[in-house]
């Protein structure tokens, strides 16, 4: 199979830097286009099945869908204002062609509580809106993860519809060109297709990932379906009444992160993508298209706050089923239908983004004891239930049954070490961040049964479980030689996962405690003034021990923090130094270097929500949390 055609940008051994990758996002799969145009990654039939377009990972054998303009170079690119839908401009000497990308979508109908459910097809379009233009696609399919030759066959039945039987795939066209191009088949599976355009005449390829094509394939069609997308993302953008500091950067990151959400589940991926390496030539590459219980509250709190509480509601409901179905024992992710269960296994012929193997499918994170993830749930039942008490939404008596259970098992189980909150697959340890989120399950668990006045739980064990582990905290935890709260008991590492000890409201913002261990991380953590290094990897001994980028969640969480400790005025400068950075698309991956270079899977669902956090507290300048605040005060 060839690498794609010579001589475009791209389509050889340019790896596209993750920022100038555009992200289109149904709610049931995603797809992500380089700077040619090129559609580098798309799974199916969902996020979390095998790749259709690979090329993200390898130049050579991973497979992209290319479209060209003759004589003209890489497109201009933008978003369509509040939408998933990506806007392209080429200009020749001879003519101007503009185009359209966008996974089809639509809004809700009469059995549907969704703003935005998957129609099953990309689309793709070029019209030509000044003088001539011969344009071209090249649809190098390759299925499983690219370790499957694509078989095509034609349907005449379907007017030439193509299909695909390996990974359950249609190919169609719509014109209004008085001779319709019709696609080529090569020996090795690829298709091309080629058109002479006009001025005013257009050209859509349309490929279907699930069911049949829409009979029958016209413009017409294409034109609504558009339309329907456009309006779908737009309804949902609309519900979104934040107005206060860095509005447009929260309303994109929010239309990201519900892009990361499966509408048919309401599970939310950490990332749209596997095995982004977060460090060029290292071995931290992972699988993060699954739904983790890291911030959970801060999920539900900046869906509830932006309006989006259906989408909080099924969230969180998705926790708490895996807690009744566990007994309250939790595991630290699952996949998107909600099941902790998942191989992991390395695609051993991927050569990895930026030759960086190895690529791999699957997480073993599911085996995993992290005690952080009992607190991270209850903190978001809390706030959900203080928000939505009035409502007619909260959670009823066998809801609260399921979270109690979660509280239950942390109180047996605090004094336990564990796997902790970065997932070190080496030793379990006493980790004080897991000790700190289980002080908050258990301080959650004593405030919703108080709120709901449910005499259920045994509220003695919790009171002193949670004075309990507070105390240790503040003993073990703390270390006066470093002059900070450290990674692990009896260690002097710093761990960037403390500077939530403010934010999660174990104490005030103003600590000396809480200001010294900021200061500590910056020192030792810290880079260039704005980037924040989760840990150390070598004196963490993470079981890998290679480098990785500054981790932006925690270069997010610091401004936050910051603006606890009343130092607003460098949070402010933190955030404008993150967001200058930012990918051209208003996207941020897992991690970065100091030169901005983006690390990690990409969008990456944490990194935005973290982004909001920090520009609503902000905004609010005060000494609480500003979405706890918000909670508080919508509740009773």
């Amino acid at each position: 199979m060839t690498a794609g055609w010579p001589g475009l940008p791209g389509t050889a051994d340019d790896w596209p830097p993750l920022g100038s990758l555009a992200f289109l996002s149904d709610c049931r799969t995603a797809a992500l286009i380089g700077p040619d145009a090129a559609v580098e990654w798309l799974c199916a039939p969902r996020f979390d099945g095998p790749s259709v377009f690979t090329r993200l990972l390898d130049r050579r054998v991973g497979g992209a869908w290319e479209v060209r303009v003759t004589g003209a170079g890489s497109p201009d690119r933008r978003y369509a204002d509040a939408t998933l839908l990506v806007e392209n401009g080429w200009t020749t000497p001879q003519g101007e062609v503009v185009g359209e990308d966008f996974l089809a979508a639509h809004g809700p109908g009469s059995d549907d509580i969704h703003e935005v459910a998957p129609r099953g097809m990309l689309v793709r379009v070029l019209t030509c809106v000044r003088g001539r233009a011969r344009v071209g696609h090249r649809v190098d399919a390759r299925p499983d993860h690219a370790r499957a030759a694509p078989r095509w066959t034609e349907d005449a039945d379907e007017g030439g519809v193509l299909r695909e039987a390996g990974a359950g795939l249609w190919l169609g066209t719509a014109s209004d060109l008085a001779q319709p191009p019709r696609a080529r088949l090569t020996d090795d599976g690829v298709v091309t297709l080629d058109a002479d355009l006009c001025e005013g005449e257009s050209l859509a390829v349309l490929l279907g990932y699930d069911g049949s094509p829409p009979e029958p394939l016209t413009l017409e069609l294409v034109r609504r379906t558009r339309e329907e997308t456009v309006a779908a993302w737009r309804a949902w953008d609309a519900r979104n009444s934040y107005k206060g500091f860095g509005a447009d950067r929260v309303r994109r990151s929010a239309l990201t992160v519900r892009g990361l959400m499966a509408t048919d589940t309401g599970a939310l991926l950490a990332a749209a993508t596997t095995s982004l390496p977060e460090w060029i030539g290292g071995e931290r590459n992972w699988d993060y298209r699954y739904l983790w219980h890291r911030d959970a509250a801060l999920v539900v709190l900046v869906l509830m706050r932006l309006g989006h509480r259906a989408e909080a509601a099924r969230y969180l409901r998705i926790l708490l089923d895996h807690s009744v179905r566990a007994d309250g024992v939790l595991h630290p992710m699952l996949d998107i239908d909600g099941r902790p269960e998942g191989e992991e296994a390395v695609l051993g012929h991927l050569s990895g983004y930026r030759d960086s193997p190895p690529v791999r499918h699957g997480n073993t994170a599911f085996t995993q004891h992290q005690l952080d993830v009992y607190g991270q749930v209850l903190d978001a039942a809390y706030v959900y239930q203080r928000a939505a008490l009035d409502s007619g939404e909260a959670l009823g008596a066998e809801e609260l049954a399921a979270v109690y259970a979660v509280v239950n098992a942390a109180a047996g189980r605090w004094r336990e070490p564990d796997d902790g909150i970065w997932e070190v697959r080496n030793k379990p340890r006493h980790w004080t961040s897991s000790k700190l989120y289980a002080w908050v399950c258990l301080d959650r668990g004593v405030r919703l049964a108080e709120l709901m006045g449910d005499e259920r739980p045994d509220l003695g064990r919790w009171r002193r479980e949670r004075d309990a582990v507070r105390e240790e905290i503040l003993i073990r935890g703390w270390n006066e030689t470093v002059g900070a709260f450290t990674q692990s008991y009896g260690s002097t590492n710093l761990d960037a996962s403390l500077l939530a000890v403010a934010l999660l409201g174990f104490l005030d913002g103003t600590d000396p405690r809480v200001v010294s261990t900021l200061d500590r991380i910056d020192e030792e953590l810290g880079e260039d003034g704005w980037l924040v290094h989760r840990y150390d990897p070598v004196a963490t001994d993470d079981g890998i021990n290679t480098p990785e980028g500054g981790f932006l969640l925690s270069s997010f969480t610091m401004v936050s923090a910051l603006v606890l400790a009343g130092r607003t005025e460098e949070a402010h400068r933190r955030y404008e130094e993150l967001c200058s950075r930012i990918g051209q698309f208003g996207l941020f991956a897992e991690e970065m270097t100091r030169d901005g270079t983006l690390l990690g899977n990409y969008p990456q669902a944490f990194t935005h929500l973290g982004l909001i956090d920090a520009a609503m507290n902000l905004d609010a300048a005060g000494e609480e949390e500003v979405l706890h605040a918000w909670a508080n005060r919508k509740g009773p």
